[in-house]
């Protein structure tokens, strides 16, 4: 399912203010197959039981003589950790599972990727590396599961905010 068919009929409310869920973020990836327009982005929906956002801040510690300790942000890691249950035909598992995708290495695995929430419309847009760790784990008689890990690479992503095309 790409972006444009998910939000078809539904539109943010830029000035919603209240809690929110996990279920009312989007993610989704281009997998080239179509323009580069965000509405064709394909949207990772079919089986997923978990997408963990992390950011990890990288930090420097040094210690200093006379001057005590000194502690520096050198960079912010971003990953999303999707995991669930195999569903053959999904589009977004298709393409992330691909043999290209399993196997390939620097630049073939790089695509660019969105992120942001149903309720206001507002996340971020940038680039991600795809880390397969495990494509079809599971015991017998049970779901074959994925694990599939989104690294963010690059240029920090930029604000990003869905608009009705």
């Amino acid at each position: 399912m790409t972006l444009n068919e998910l939000m078809d009929g539904f539109t943010p409310n830029a000035n919603y203010e209240g809690a929110i869920t996990n279920d009312d973020f989007v993610i989704a990836i281009n997998t080239g197959e179509s323009s580069t327009d965000v509405g064709d982005y394909v949207v990772a929906q079919a089986g997923i039981v978990s997408i963990v956002t992390a950011l990890t801040p990288i930090s420097q510690t040094k210690s200093y003589m006379r001057e005590g300790q000194s502690t520096v942000k050198t960079a912010t890691q971003r990953t999303f950790a999707i995991t669930g249950d195999r569903i053959v035909g999904d589009e977004f598992q298709e393409y992330v599972l691909s043999t290209d995708n399993l196997y390939g290495i620097g630049q073939n695995v790089i695509t660019d990727y969105v992120r942001f929430c149903l309720k206001n419309g507002k996340g971020e847009k940038g680039k991600v590396s795809i880390i397969v760790n495990a494509d079809g784990s599971g015991n017998t008689n049970e779901p074959a599961a994925i694990d599939v890990s989104l690294q963010k690479v690059g240029a920090t992503p930029e604000v990003y905010t869905w608009t009705v095309v």
